[in-house]
């Protein structure tokens, strides 16, 4: 019998060839006399026999060659065997041979990888559970063409790989092993040889699951979960998402209600979303993340929902109960930037793979991260895919993508000469911008009715235009300017408001050059900002009134509504993931009264399409104005399909207005849906005891409350008043 050269069953022995399958396993040869036979060969090192038993009964007693490789023939036709191989110290250990199975990645799999069209990427590659050729077990699989050899590590062998050496898929840079009784809640690792011969340890790319910080390691998982959220997903997918109510809660789930596991806040949460009229959560990033201080922002894990919280399962019992109580989910994503640790991403089989090779494009000083590579097939792959995978495999209704405007220019944050032109000499970031408009024209693409909304803080053209139009295909962006320019305005006394009004309405000035999502993030209330009450002037009824004020002209303004957790009772400390929100204030009733007009907003808004149904269409916007005018009042009005009409009324000066003269855009009655000075809310009871009558000319009179808001609703029903009805 002629054996594999030594140099071979060496770099077999130690685990170390790229094609262990060549070698290991059953192969047809021929022995001695030329016929044919099977030969078996299997890695036992420190065996004192080793004995192949087929299926069929037979039993092949192996010799020993090299390095623990042992080796044995058999006539017959090939069959399923086990490895059976005694210790002078122990019992006999049997198991399946890895090396008995074919591949478990198809070459249509491996095309499409290489293409950066694998739209189910978390499908084919990471570890999956499943049976091949009658065992059952785990395939594991990793992309990593730059890797000499590669070995699964685990809590299944000791974390020594040598025995469980990876197969090479050709040119397509894929490593593939399946390994037999690797059972669901086992710990893995890849173990990949550089260039220069190094081995380093790496959590799974693609795993869906994995230990609990400060552990790393990757976790093979599987979900039995089934969904009842049919009805409304049907439902979603029937209406653009730009076309409905949206008022989002955005929280950070560790501090919201601190100790609570995904099951165990689905019921609290859908209480209290309910409760205050929200239509959507927005989750800070729930991805596997090493640092719990990065809010989620530094991801180690795409494809991992973090394990602080529970198993990927219970995420999906939460979002689950949300869409059943008619609330839809969205969570953010990070695919501008990934953290150094040198146990994830950043060069992952020796070189720079997922991240751009040249600095200037691949690092982020200021953040200490590193940038994908979106010119690169897999890497756009990898991060399109992932996208996906959260809208399919976790049913959530949009994501926010974070960070956009850092990955659109190519002189973000740096100087002159550390960064380098694009291929036209300017400073746009085409490879970024493509993969953009690849994400977002495929996720409209496969999902209906979802949003992809983009937290982009510059002037960049077409943001939310389609792709087919040069844009780049996001359903909203966030209105960061408005942000500014508002939050400025209202922290000012309100005795100069009326020099500065251009803050709070110059928003109108662009606000359908795009479709915007008005945003009151945690971003405004951490790193020294304190919290949304504390910004507001005043004294304390001051500042509650101001914040009723503003939130009442930031929903009534043109664009979705998105507010930061604790903002919505006027949490007056700054927050911090550390510790739990200030809950003990709703006990004061000045602060539950806030979040009972908070309640009030959020309802009326929803039962008046005026407010929400034509969000980006100038049409249906007007700015109010008439002879009384004063330069702390901002008024406008907002106009459904259907000819329905609400306009807004805010007076930002601290003293009443009255009588205050508007030409509203309809004669005839206008019913009072909302003030925010309401004394069931806290506020002065200012108003106009709940009717405004507008003349057949449009001219109204009211009285505007102090640091107050009014909505008012046009009853079409109620005929026009003469003039002894004044």
């Amino acid at each position: 019998m002629t054996y594999p050269d030594e140099s071979l069953l060496d770099a077999i022995a130690s685990g170390s060839h790229h094609d262990p399958h060549s070698v290991l396993g059953l192969h047809a040869t021929r022995d001695d006399e030329g016929a044919s036979v099977w030969t078996v060969r299997a890695r036992r090192p420190l065996a004192s026999s080793v004995t192949a038993v087929f299926d069929d009964g037979t039993r092949v007693p192996l010799e020993h060659v090299r390095g623990g490789v042992w080796e044995g023939s058999r006539g017959g036709d090939a069959a399923a065997y086990e490895i059976v191989a005694s210790y002078d110290d122990g019992p006999d250990w049997i198991v399946d041979d890895p090396y008995r199975h074919p591949p478990t990645i198809g070459e249509l799999d491996l095309h499409l990888i290489g293409e950066g069209r694998h739209e189910q990427l978390w499908l084919a590659l990471g570890a999956h559970t499943r049976e091949s050729g009658g065992s059952t077990g785990t395939a594991f699989t990793v992309w990593a063409p730059n890797a000499q050899a590669a070995r699964v590590i685990g809590d299944f062998n000791g974390w020594d790989g040598a025995a469980h050496a990876m197969r090479s898929m050709g040119s397509s840079g894929v490593w593939e092993l399946f390994v037999p009784g690797v059972e669901t809640g086992s710990a893995y690792k890849f173990e990949l040889r550089t260039k220069s011969g190094h081995w380093v340890e790496k959590a799974d790319p693609m795993a869906r699951w994995a230990e609990l910080p400060p552990a790393t390691a990757s976790v093979v998982v599987d979900t039995s979960y089934s969904w009842q959220d049919d009805a409304w997903m049907t439902e979603r997918a029937q209406t653009p998402a730009l076309s409905r109510p949206m008022s989002i809660y955005e929280l950070h789930l560790g501090s919201w209600r601190p100790g609570l596991s995904y099951r165990e806040a689905a019921d609290p949460l859908v209480e209290y979303v309910t409760a205050h009229g929200f239509t959507h959560v927005e989750f800070l990033p729930l991805a596997e993340h090493p640092f719990g201080g990065s809010w989620g922002y530094q991801v180690t894990g795409y494809y991992s929902p973090t394990r602080r919280f529970g198993h990927p399962d219970d995420l999906r019992y939460l979002i689950d109960r949300l869409h059943q109580a008619g609330i839809g989910v969205i969570m953010d994503w990070v695919p501008g930037h990934f953290p150094k640790d040198a146990w994830a991403l950043a060069r992952f089989d020796g070189e720079a793979l997922y991240e751009h090779p040249d600095p200037r494009r691949g690092e982020h000083k200021d953040w200490g991260t590193l940038i994908f590579d979106y010119g690169r097939n897999e890497v756009r792959n990898f991060l399109v895919a992932n996208a996906l995978y959260w809208l399919e495999e976790f049913h959530v209704d949009g994501l926010r993508v974070d960070a956009v405007a850092s990955m659109l220019y190519l002189d973000y944050s740096r100087e002159a000469g550390e960064w380098e032109p694009n291929v036209h000499g300017g400073r746009e970031n085409l490879e970024a911008i493509r993969f953009l408009q690849e994400v977002n024209a495929t996720a409209y693409k496969r999902y209906p009715g979802i949003s992809m909304i983009a937290e982009e803080s510059t002037s960049f053209p077409g943001v939310t235009a389609p792709t087919d139009h040069a844009g780049l295909g996001f359903g909203f962006k966030w209105n960061m300017g408005w942000m500014n320019d508002s939050l400025q305005y209202v922290a000012r006394d309100p005795m100069y408001r009326g020099h500065h009004q251009g803050e709070m309405s110059f928003s109108f000035v662009y606000a359908f050059s795009e479709n915007f999502v008005l945003p009151i993030s945690h971003d405004e209330v951490v790193h020294g900002k304190g919290s949304l009450f504390g910004r507001m002037p005043g004294d304390h009824w001051q500042k509650l009134a101001n914040m009723r004020g503003y939130l009442a002209y930031m929903w009534g303004h043109p664009g979705k509504q998105l507010l930061f957790m604790g903002q919505e009772f006027g949490q007056m400390s700054e927050w911090s993931e550390g510790r739990s929100l200030d809950w003990w204030m709703l006990e004061q009733p000045s602060h539950e009264q806030l979040a009972r007009f908070v309640s009030t907003l959020n309802h009326v808004y929803r039962d008046h399409s005026a407010l929400w149904s034509r969000d980006a269409d100038g049409a249906a916007f007007a700015r109010l104005g008439g002879p009384a005018w004063n330069s702390s009042v901002i008024a406008f009005s907002r106009r459904d399909w259907h000819g329905n009409t609400v306009a807004v009324i805010c007076n930002f000066s601290g003293v009443p207005v009255r009588p205050y003269e508007i030409d509203l855009p309809e004669a005839g009655v206008w019913r009072e849906i909302l003030n925010s000075d309401a004394e069931e809310y806290g506020g002065s009871g200012v108003g106009n005891l709940g009717v405004v009558h507008a003349d057949e000319n449009g001219r109204a009179s009211m009285v505007l409350p102090p640091l107050g808001v009014l909505w008012l609703s046009h009853d079409r029903q109620a005929r026009i008043p003469s003039p002894t009805h004044r």
